[in-house]
């Protein structure tokens, strides 16, 4: 979603942290570039214009043009204030779900996906809060609504209001507030009706609803395809029926993010969760701070850890570092590596999130080295024997030849595969012996019992510039050697 604007801020910081000393016109010329990014990006003009303000006020000063780095003094200086226009002026911190059972009320224009939505909430409360929640559908005009959010809880094991026909959008958060007290729910989910556009049957209905129940949470989902719409739908949503926060749905698309940037300022309602795809798991929490480092290509390392938290277990990992250590690293371990790259995003996904790699990740793509890619790997290893799997230094030609006939593809591109294995064995063991997987290890885990906020990032950082000045050509913003041209189109 922020792809073309990182890029944009990305090349004006980079000529503006080259450049050494820094004048007060420096500094202003490189603010126009950035008002012009964020305009483009769909940021509203007024905040565009504040935001470009306060940033020009704090970087013209005698403390930065005279530091001794002054291009990253505003670096710094811009990403503080972008957190600053994402966060508001207070935190609303974890969704208020106290005195059970806490009623939620989903608002929003049809379309936008809050059916969708309202079984990531609900399944995101169940796995990772523990919350007993039970979800009904409100909506009576859209057909097979309801049995679309009874087919979504069966799916992610959450219950749903039985579906009684003939009843009215009061009566059925009526039942769902007497179901949820009687059967010792947490959390109810109301998924209210939308309309194409914003009405008054659709503002009476909401506001009855929010009458009859009197939620803790009133959250808006708007489409991030939008743009400036969705901040106009939030003003009017909030001043109709009052809302608590805001879900924007279709991070995950090709829209320029301006709607994110806007919605805050302008509404002054916080941006409580993002929607980053289709499935049930696709929700994110929205985090200013981490936001605003993967739209300044800072990457995201919590970010990184939460989904290898998600996708590796704790045993598992130690084990594999052991081996690693003993400069143990066979096509096994290869395979379980390309896996969980697959698991936790894909390779695009994940170099984006580690700082100073983002940049690689577009250049990663086009030389071939994509999820593609890794699926080929993934069947050259799956079509070798136990045997070569473990040993692959047996492999002769005629192993070769067998090999990639079985997996459909040819002997060079399997030679590409061993190369990239020798090359990261011999980085594993390097890796291993500087104490640097130990570490990435403690970061990983946790230092207070696994919690993703207290990630160790400063090890993490580390191993993250370990593997750039381990893997040939990494260090100097190219690709490993080998690694370019597999997976690409013939």
């Amino acid at each position: 979603m922020f792809e073309n604007l990182s890029e944009r801020l990305s090349g004006v910081f980079e000529r503006l942290t080259r450049q050494g000393a820094l004048t007060e016109e420096d500094v202003k010329t490189a603010l126009r570039e950035v008002r012009v990014a964020l305009l483009e990006a769909d940021v509203s003009l007024p905040v565009a214009r504040d935001f470009i303000k306060r940033v020009q006020s704090k970087a013209t000063g005698a403390a930065v043009t005279k530091s001794v780095t002054p291009g990253q003094q505003v670096v710094k200086i811009v990403h503080d204030e972008l957190k600053a226009t994402l966060a508001g002026e207070d935190d609303p911190g974890a969704l208020k779900i106290d005195n059970p059972p806490a009623p939620v009320l989903m608002v929003g224009l049809q379309g936008s996906g809050k059916t969708t939505t309202t079984a990531k909430l609900a399944r995101r409360l169940s796995e990772r809060e523990g919350k007993r929640v039970l979800m009904a559908s409100l909506d009576t005009n859209r057909p097979a609504a309801m049995e679309q959010l009874a087919v979504l809880g069966t799916q992610i094991g959450v219950d749903t209001l039985p579906i009684v026909p003939g009843e009215k959008a009061v009566q059925i958060a009526k039942r769902a507030k007497t179901q949820a007290s009687l059967g010792g729910y947490d959390v109810y989910i109301l998924d209210t009706a939308g309309r194409l556009h914003i009405d008054d049957v659709l503002m009476d209905e909401v506001q009855a609803v929010r009458d009859a129940v009197a939620p803790r949470e009133t959250l808006l989902v708007v489409d991030g395809l939008t743009g400036q719409d969705a901040v106009n739908v939030a003003s009017e949503f909030d001043g109709k029926v009052g809302i608590s926060g805001v879900v924007l749905t279709r991070m995950d698309g090709d829209g320029r993010g301006g709607a994110a940037l806007s919605m805050r300022a302008v509404t002054g309602k916080p941006i409580r969760f993002v929607g980053l795809g289709e499935k049930t798991d696709a929700l994110e929490a929205f985090d200013p701070e981490r936001i605003s480092g993967r739209i300044l290509g800072m990457g995201d390392i919590v970010a990184l850890v939460e989904k290898a938290q998600e996708t590796f277990e704790a045993e598992q990992a130690e084990r594999m570092m052991k081996r690693f250590q003993k400069g143990q690293f066979n096509m096994n371990d290869l395979r379980t590596q390309l896996e969980q790259m697959l698991k936790m995003g894909g390779m695009e996904s994940v170099m984006g999130m580690m700082p100073g790699m983002g940049k690689m990740a577009k250049q990663a793509e086009s030389a071939g080295f994509d999820d593609t890619m890794l699926r080929r790997q993934i069947a050259l290893i799956q079509s070798m024997t136990k045997k070569e799997r473990a040993n692959p230094q047996i492999l002769q030609a005629s192993r070769k030849k067998r090999i990639a006939k079985g997996a459909g593809l040819d002997v060079p591109e399997l030679n590409k595969l061993l190369k990239q294995h020798r090359q990261m064995a011999d980085m594993m063991k390097k890796m291993g012996k500087k104490g640097m997987l130990k570490q990435a290890m403690a970061g990983m885990m946790g230092k207070g019992g696994g919690q993703p906020e207290q990630v160790d990032q400063a090890a993490l950082q580390q191993m993250a510039r370990g593997v750039g000045q381990q893997m040939p050509g990494m260090g100097g913003g190219g690709l490993p050697q080998g690694l370019g041209g597999m997976g690409r189109k013939k």
